[in-house]
């Protein structure tokens, strides 16, 4: 009994110490040379991932069966399509991406689009469904 409490005490403390993180955006940097994308992990649990994305060209149409993502906007301008919805996308731009809407971006700025990109719950990259056309 007692070794379970100490466990479960040890499990408490460690999930309040790294339970509160910040970052400043000038800690997210993207390497000098990458192809077209390129991701940067922030931070996960079980319910959410947060990554930084850098965009220079585009992101493939494509779904999640079991996530929801939430895109913003930091850096850049493009085009975004949701479904069949086509709508332009700049610096402060929120977007709501439900399970199971398509979803695609094209960059129309000189530098690349940075967005932050949350996921819900835990994504592992696993599920993102292209689709046939692409």
């Amino acid at each position: 009994m007692k070794n379970t409490l100490l466990l479960i005490l040890i499990m408490i403390l460690y999930k309040s110490v790294n339970a509160q993180l910040h970052y400043s955006q000038s800690e997210w940097l993207a390497p000098q040379e990458f192809s077209n994308l390129h991701v940067q992990r922030l931070n996960d649990d079980s319910l959410s991932s947060t990554f930084a994305i850098w965009v220079k060209q585009h992101v493939k149409e494509h779904y999640h069966e079991h996530h929801t993502e939430v895109v913003y906007v930091l850096e850049g301008a493009g085009e975004m399509t949701l479904n069949d919805e086509r709508f332009p996308i700049k610096k402060g731009d929120y977007v709501f991406i439900p399970l199971g809407t398509k979803h695609s971006v094209v960059v129309k700025s000189e530098e690349p689009m940075k967005v932050i990109s949350i996921q819900s719950p835990y994504f592992d990259g696993s599920d993102r469904v292209f689709t046939s056309h692409e």
